[in-house]
């Protein structure tokens, strides 16, 4: 009490007791004036003369607002998206890139919100924090580091806002990084330097796979050479395989049973 006294001063609660007065002698039609509902995602905040009536916002439900002398704004608590628009940056590395984003935050104390932004519904104030944030952020940050991680420079950008935001109220929920366009002839360069690489581990992925097989038929001709019937049969497997594949009319030359005599010779030499 002794705090509102200084707050509002002598002259102030004399015109406090008065607008009760007034409230009193025109009761029940005034009071239709003096009460106000607050949503369930509002909050508002109610100035006596000026002076915030307490440091924590009213709501949700009604509130009572004394006439002449009380005045408040609603707050919206809610989910509030800000998006980037393209920024031109320069990297560590010294490329230039364009980088757009998606800003994500909401209000967590209307007291504070109120007191500190000059129009709190507007949310002018985070969108230009937010467009400046990334430059700052990504500037530190070479290429290849801004392709790969997208979500540690997200949260870098986040604590960033957070760490700026907070004396007025707002809290950032989420920072997402959607596009980043890099010049053509930057694209041409990293195309044909990522060439030799791709080329490199396809030869290397070639021999490693003729490794394989080359195995693998070695364990084949071992088991063809201990049962010799398995040489035919394979011998019609390709076959049937080349006609399904090519669609066409398979006539054999020679005797099935001369790959047998092969087979039966081959073990026994």
């Amino acid at each position: 009490i002794a705090d509102r006294w200084e707050g509002i001063g002598v002259c102030g609660w004399i015109l406090v007791s008065l607008s009760f007065l007034l409230v009193l002698i025109t009761f029940p039609i005034s009071i239709w004036a003096c009460i106000k509902v607050v949503r369930e995602y509002e909050r508002a905040v109610v100035f006596r003369l000026g002076c915030i009536l307490s440091k924590k916002a009213k709501g949700p439900g009604m509130i009572l607002v004394l006439p002449c002398t009380d005045t408040f704004i609603k707050v919206d608590l809610r989910m509030v998206t800000c998006k980037i628009p393209p920024q031109e940056i320069l990297t560590r590395d010294a490329v230039t890139a364009q980088v757009d984003g998606v800003v994500h935050y909401r209000i967590h104390s209307a007291a504070s919100a109120v007191v500190s932004i000059t129009d709190v519904c507007d949310h002018s104030v985070t969108l230009l924090l937010a467009q400046t944030a990334p430059r700052n952020t990504l500037g530190t940050q070479s290429l290849a580091q801004l392709l790969a991680g997208h979500e540690e420079i997200s949260h870098s950008i986040q604590a960033a806002l957070d760490s700026a935001t907070e004396q007025w109220g707002a809290k950032g929920a989420r920072v997402e990084i959607k596009d980043i366009w890099v010049p053509m002839a930057m694209q041409r360069a990293m195309a044909a330097e990522a060439e030799p690489a791709r080329e490199t581990r396809a030869k290397v992925v070639a021999a490693e796979g003729e490794m394989n097989a080359s195995k693998g038929l070695q364990k084949v001709s071992v088991v063809l050479a201990e049962f010799p019937a398995g040489l035919p049969l394979r011998y019609l497997q390709t076959l049937v395989a080349v006609a399904a594949q090519n669609n066409s009319t398979i006539v054999f030359p020679l005797p099935i049973n001369m790959f047998g005599n092969l087979g039966q010779k081959g073990t026994g030499g």
